[in-house]
């Protein structure tokens, strides 16, 4: 009985580092993609009706990145550790990027990227836990 509640706890710590390790994944790739978008934004005239769907490519690409790595040692439960880590990703860079525009503002289109961010992480994260457990 001892080696089931054993495992079952090791499982309920990977599930946990998959979703942190993908969430603090996203956020930095996000990051770093946003200040090379800003840089470039500097040197390179792009219409502002450009600047939102770019944006919303960064988080694409910052969820799906950050839930392929972070669920690499997964074998299921893609569907919930990638909305967990797509959610919470949304979360952390709401706060991040706030913070760093100078404060909190929250409006109706959080609950929109929130939405967006889960949903996007739920389906990265069954390609990824079929994409790699196929591999074992």
């Amino acid at each position: 009985m001892g080696t089931v509640q054993a495992s079952k706890n090791e499982e309920r710590g990977l599930f946990i580092k998959s979703i942190v390790k993908g969430v603090l994944l996203a956020t930095s790739v996000s990051l770093i993609l946003i200040c090379v978008f800003a840089f470039l934004l500097r040197f390179v005239d792009i219409s502002v009706d450009y600047i939102k769907p770019i944006n919303q490519v960064i988080k694409i690409l910052s969820i799906l990145l950050g839930t392929f790595v972070g669920l690499k040692k997964m074998n299921e439960m893609g569907l919930i550790a990638g909305f967990l880590i797509g959610f919470l990703y949304t979360v952390l860079a709401f706060f991040v990027f706030s913070l760093l525009n100078g404060g909190l503002s929250f409006n109706p289109s959080l609950i929109n990227d929130l939405i967006f961010g889960g949903i996007c992480g739920a389906i990265s994260g069954v390609i990824s836990v079929n994409l790699f457990s196929r591999r074992k």
